[in-house]
């Protein structure tokens, strides 16, 4: 049975480093989503460094996940004392589960602050597509995705909440999935 992959990156307003209370929030927080993401229904996998430093990204050995890479439009730092950025890799069931995950509990209270610690951008900041069973998607595949979605739109190729498609490539609209039902939520 095919697995969804699901790819986030946004560029931070400040460098991973940057000793501010905001960024040691981020940190906090996001930390926290982790270990309840980790445990919801649904969720396969992540993407983790196997040294575990923060802010060590670029030069990190991320195992099955491969070489760590970014969009061509993060034009920020690539050192530990520069980077200036937060992205994940991860694996899911299925759309629902990774839906609710995302637009409920903590994970959706850091949503609600994102534009204090992210930079607004015209570029999309996740993506989805299918995998096989036992394919362990790459930073590299995240990348390729979302630079197709942001240069092309949805497709069963790479695509959104909003304009999913069925591993097959059907488009698909799962009852509650879509920009309206989540800001009810």
């Amino acid at each position: 049975m095919p697995h969804l992959a699901l790819y986030t990156f946004g560029v931070l307003k400040s460098p991973l480093a940057d000793p501010a209370p905001l960024t040691r929030e981020f940190y906090e927080i996001g930390e926290a989503v982790y270990r309840k993401l980790s445990q919801y229904p649904g969720y396969l996998a992540r993407a983790e460094a196997a040294d575990g430093d923060r802010g060590v990204l670029f030069e990190a050995d991320w195992g099955a996940w491969g070489e760590f890479a970014v969009p061509t439009w993060y034009g920020k730092g690539r050192t530990v004392e520069t980077t200036a950025l937060a992205t994940t890799l991860s694996l899911w069931t299925d759309l629902r589960p990774a839906f609710d995950a995302v637009y409920t509990g903590l994970h959706r209270e850091a949503l609600n602050r994102r534009y204090d610690w992210f930079e607004r951008s015209g570029h999309p900041n996740y993506v989805f597509w299918w995998v096989s069973d036992g394919v362990i998607p790459t930073w590299r595949d995240g990348v390729s995705r979302l630079e197709h979605l942001h240069d092309r739109g949805s497709a069963p190729h790479a695509f959104t909440f909003h304009d999913s498609f069925t591993p097959d490539g059907t488009p698909t609209r799962t009852k509650g999935i879509g920009p309206k039902c989540a800001q009810s939520r």
